[in-house]
């Protein structure tokens, strides 16, 4: 009984966006491997989406990455790391600002998809999401399997890289990085050049929903530390 408070009580210390997306994406897999719903269920499909209404496809592309196996252990890693580290630091106490980039970027991503082939736009949510830590976190060291040294920024492109020698659609991995430049390009590039403003602005209602005060006894994810699986970065002194 106490290892699984702790276990909750750790739980509930992620932060709500990431908890929530995490979870969500955890449970769509689960319940495809128990065969209660079908990926065939889960697809984006414009057609069944606007012709049959199956309102709910908009949501469900972007929470299944596959059946259990490394593809989504490596998505739901990146997934939740990101995430996190995206909540934790730069929308820190600005919980409705990030799930309106979650909205942005869904947003973006489904018009997008109206016009290409693509089933599932959870691995190019990741990208973005990714994209967008690594330009707000430029100076961070990153080394990739022992193999490759370099900095934030190029982490979405070694990704590509990684897309495209294992044979993978590379539209996604594009996709996910042209989506992540366009909200960081709104929000950190033009609202600081000369006559430049905020483009995107959150409700009010989403600030009193989301924004809370913060838990003094809050223990956020340590981003100088060393990562498993031979992603090691450092802050460069």
């Amino acid at each position: 009984m106490a290892a699984a408070n702790t276990l909750f009580q750790e739980y509930m210390q992620i932060p709500a966006i990431t908890r929530a997306y995490t979870t969500a994406c955890v449970l769509t897999t689960v319940a495809v491997q128990l065969d209660i719903v079908s990926p065939f269920q889960l697809y984006f499909n414009p057609i069944a989406i606007f012709h049959k209404y199956e309102i709910w496809r908009l949501f469900t592309s972007f929470l299944f990455f596959g059946s259990f196996g490394f593809n989504f252990l490596f998505n739901l890693i990146f997934t939740y790391r990101y995430c996190r580290m995206l909540e934790e630091g730069s929308f820190r106490s600005r919980t409705a600002d990030f799930f309106l980039m979650f909205v942005f970027g869904a947003t973006l991503m489904i018009i997008f998809a109206l016009f290409v082939n693509l089933l599932f736009l959870g691995h190019a949510f990741t990208i973005m999401l990714v994209y967008v830590w690594s330009r707000r976190n430029p100076w961070v060291r990153m080394n990739f399997f022992g193999l490759l040294n370099f900095q934030a920024p190029y982490l979405p492109w070694v990704l590509f890289g990684c897309s495209l020698l294992l044979g993978n659609s590379v539209l996604v991995d594009l996709m996910g990085i042209a989506v992540g430049h366009v909200y960081y390009f709104l929000e950190d590039v033009f609202p600081n050049q000369v006559g430049g403003f905020r483009i995107l602005r959150t409700p009010p209602f989403l600030k009193q929903l989301f924004d809370q005060q913060t838990d003094p006894n809050y223990n956020p994810l340590n981003e100088d530390r060393n990562e498993q699986f031979d992603w090691d970065e450092q802050r460069r002194d």
